[in-house]
C-alpha cells in the first residue's frame, strides 16, 4: 500500500472497534503479521501507540472492520515515511512525563485505556499505550492507576540514569489534566471514593509528600498523552505528533529548534 492515498491520522475519532460480529476477515495470518510489523513501527512512530494496540487486540479472530482500521494505519505511514522523531543535545536532565487514561473505552470489557509519555529534558525517550489490568469503577480510579504507572516508569528511569552517573536535582513532574487526580495526589484522607485503590493512592502520596515527584494539573487541550489513549481529530492529532517532535526528513531545519521546545514547555508551565 506505498502508493496508495495517505490519511491524516491513523484511526478516525469515531472508530469504535468490538470483537462481536461475524463478519471474519478470510487471511488471519497475513493480518496477524501485519500487526506484528507494525509493532515495530511504535519504536519510532509513537502517535501510531494508540491505533496499533487498538488492532493488536483482534489478532485471535480478526474481522473487516478491524482490517480496514488496519489499513488506514498503513495509509496514515505511507504518508510519514519519512517522519521521525528529532533528538538535539541537552544538557537538562529534568524528567517531565505527560499521563493520561480514557475511563472504560473498550466496548467488549469496559477496561480503561493508559497512556504516558516521558520527556528527558526535551526528548522523548519513553512512550506507553497499554489497557488496564483491571476495570476501574469510576474515571477517578481509571486514571490514578495511570498516573501510578507513569511513577512507576519515572522511578525505573531515574534508578537507571542513577546508574549511568547522571543526577539530576530536580524531582520528576506528571502532568495530568484530571483535577481530581492531582488533588488525590495531594491529599493524604481517604475518601469514599479511593478506597479501593489504596495501594496505588498510597504509593504515589508518599512520594509526593517527600517532594520527590511533583504532579502538576495541566487543561485537556495541552495534554500530549490524549495521543496515546483514543483517536484524536485531525487537528488535536497533528498538535500533540508535534510536541511528540516527529519531523520530516525533508524539511528538517535545526536553526531555533531547543529555544522553541523550552519555550513550549516554559508556557505550559505559566499556564499552570
Amino acid at each position: 500500500m506505498q502508493n496508495s492515498n495517505p490519511m491524516p491520522t491513523p484511526m478516525l475519532s469515531s472508530t469504535k472497534l468490538t470483537s462481536q460480529g461475524n463478519d471474519y476477515y478470510e487471511d488471519p495470518t497475513s493480518y496477524r503479521s501485519l500487526v506484528g510489523g507494525l509493532q515495530y513501527a511504535t519504536l519510532t512512530h509513537p502517535e501510531i501507540a494508540f491505533s496499533v494496540n487498538r488492532v493488536s487486540q483482534f489478532m485471535h479472530q480478526p474481522q473487516q472492520q478491524h482490517w480496514k482500521a488496519l489499513k488506514r494505519i498503513l495509509r496514515y505511514l505511507s504518508g510519514k515515511a519519512r517522519h521521525g522523531i528529532l533528538f538535539t543535545k541537552s544538557t537538562d536532565f529534568h524528567l517531565l512525563a505527560f499521563s493520561d487514561a480514557d475511563w472504560a473505552n473498550d466496548l467488549d470489557d469496559r477496561r480503561s485505556t493508559s497512556g504516558y509519555c516521558i520527556y528527558l529534558g526535551n526528548n522523548p525517550i519513553f512512550w506507553s499505550t497499554r489497557k488496564q489490568n483491571t476495570m476501574s469503577r469510576s474515571s477517578t480510579e481509571a486514571k490514578y492507576r495511570c498516573l501510578a504507572d507513569t511513577h512507576a516508569e519515572l522511578l525505573w528511569i531515574q534508578k537507571l540514569l542513577k546508574e549511568l552517573q547522571i543526577n539530576s536535582s530536580v524531582p520528576p513532574t506528571i502532568y495530568y489534566d484530571s483535577l481530581g487526580a492531582v488533588l488525590l495526589a495531594e491529599n493524604h484522607v481517604l475518601h469514599s471514593r479511593s478506597k479501593h485503590f489504596e495501594v496505588d493512592l498510597h504509593f504515589v502520596q508518599s512520594r509526593v509528600a517527600k517532594k520527590e515527584l511533583f504532579v502538576v494539573h495541566i487543561p485537556t487541550q495541552s495534554q500530549v498523552a490524549d495521543i496515546l489513549t483514543k483517536p484524536l481529530p485531525a487537528p488535536s492529532f497533528e498538535k500533540f505528533s508535534d510536541k511528540l517532535r516527529l519531523q520530516s526528513l525533508s524539511t528538517l531545519n535545526l536553526r531555533g529548534t531547543v529555544e522553541s521546545i523550552e519555550s513550549s514547555c516554559k508556557s505550559v508551565s505559566v499556564a499552570n
